[in-house]
């Protein structure tokens, strides 16, 4: 059974990434106690597209690199890997990806391989409660040992992406497009992210939230913020409960944890999580920027009401998304993304267009534009009810 500790440890800056990281593991028993010698460990990063460290898109490489260390050290192999969102599985595209986030470096310093395996595994889920079957990346199904390295980000779709939504990475790149299209709600959504995490059970779970994501995240129109955190346990739902906590995230809004709370999943609450560490009173940030949403008072009053409530909010209140035309390049990333085919291009190079009536309000062309030309719009209702 997974222990519902979780380690909060201050980390102003990534040149103490390492220190902090070798004081927390020590205190969980040392390394030898999540990695035996010969052991293949998968690194499983935040990478959801070629993004600098700086940007806070990723996680970042000190963080990869401190733990890939630690597993060199109790004899275990470190293999860093994800499949980027919306990228077609190629080494060319890894090899890139593994460069512009600093992989690549981490990998150098640390001893660490970077896995450009871009077969496909096809696995069983018995316990899964959407998922039965699954098509996963082959260097999860090979591992001995899945590491989860996630990134404390907002997320527009899902309010926030932690620990659990770090593991639909172990979904091949463009597979993760019909999970949107066949599972649009919310709901469902967070059943699959649960299935998974079921499935993957990463025996370690560091968060990277020393610079975190704020605002319109998960990708390029999200913002650092500075939160100067690592978060580490062997659940990753209690990370993700504790996380939520700290940035103030109302339960209303998050979706995953109300479909761990449905399925009888613990932790679903900040009750059932032993936090070593500083107090949480003095780790809250009270003035976290969400991504823009209904006035969130009105659902966290409803009670039992506030699913069917926050439905009917979607539907009135979602916003649309649409191409700034003055950013577009013309890339093409946000058509190969959209799993409701709502968006074409007269011609390849030409500027995307979308249209309102195929848009399944999944966000995916405004989490993986790098060139934040894909904007999210609210509609009149939305405006009035909004902060």
């Amino acid at each position: 059974m997974q222990s519902n500790q979780v380690y909060a440890i201050p980390c102003p800056d990534y040149s103490q990434a390492e220190d902090c990281l070798r004081e927390v593991v020590a205190r969980m028993g040392g390394m030898e106690h999540f990695v035996h010698p010969g052991q293949r460990v998968l690194l499983k990063a935040n990478l959801l597209r070629p993004a600098p460290p700086e940007t806070a898109v990723c996680t970042h490489p000190a963080v990869v690199e401190a733990v890939a260390k630690l597993v060199r050290e109790a004899g275990g192999t470190a293999v860093i890997t994800d499949s980027p969102g919306g990228a077609l599985q190629k080494e060319s595209v890894l090899r890139h990806l593994y460069e512009k986030t600093g992989m690549t470096q981490a990998a150098a310093r640390s001893g660490a391989e970077l896995s450009y395996d871009t077969t496909i595994r096809a696995v069983s889920l018995p316990d899964g409660h959407v998922l039965r079957q699954a098509e996963i990346i082959a260097p999860v199904a090979d591992a001995d040992v899945v590491f989860d390295l996630c990134k404390l980000k907002t997320h527009v779709f899902m309010s926030m992406t932690g620990a659990v939504k770090n593991l639909f990475g172990v979904i091949p790149g463009l597979t993760k497009v019909g999970f949107h299209a066949t599972h649009p709600d919310q709901q469902q959504f967070a059943d699959i992210l649960l299935d998974l995490a079921g499935y993957v059970a990463p025996r370690l779970c560091v968060m990277d939230a020393v610079l975190a994501m704020e605002g319109e995240g998960p990708g390029a129109s999200g913002t650092p913020r500075p939160v100067g955190l690592l978060l580490v346990s062997e659940n990753p739902l209690a990370l993700d409960v504790v996380a939520a906590e700290i940035i103030g995230l109302p339960r209303s809004s998050n979706p995953l944890l109300l479909a761990a709370q449905r399925r009888g999943l613990s932790p679903s609450r900040i009750e059932d999580v032993e936090l070593v560490g500083p107090p949480l009173e003095q780790l809250r940030i009270p003035d976290y920027r969400f991504p823009a949403n209904v006035r969130r008072e009105l659902l966290d009053i409803l009670g039992p009401l506030s699913r069917p409530a926050a439905r009917l909010c979607k539907a009135l209140f979602s916003r649309t998304p649409s191409v700034d035309p003055q950013r577009c390049v013309g890339c093409g990333i946000c058509q190969r993304s959209c799993p409701g085919k709502a968006i074409s291009m007269d011609a390849p190079g030409a500027r995307a267009r979308i249209d309102p009536k195929a848009c399944i309000h999944c966000y995916c062309c405004h989490e993986l534009c790098p060139h934040k030309a894909v904007e999210l719009h609210r509609t009149i209702l939305g405006r009035l009810f909004s902060r």
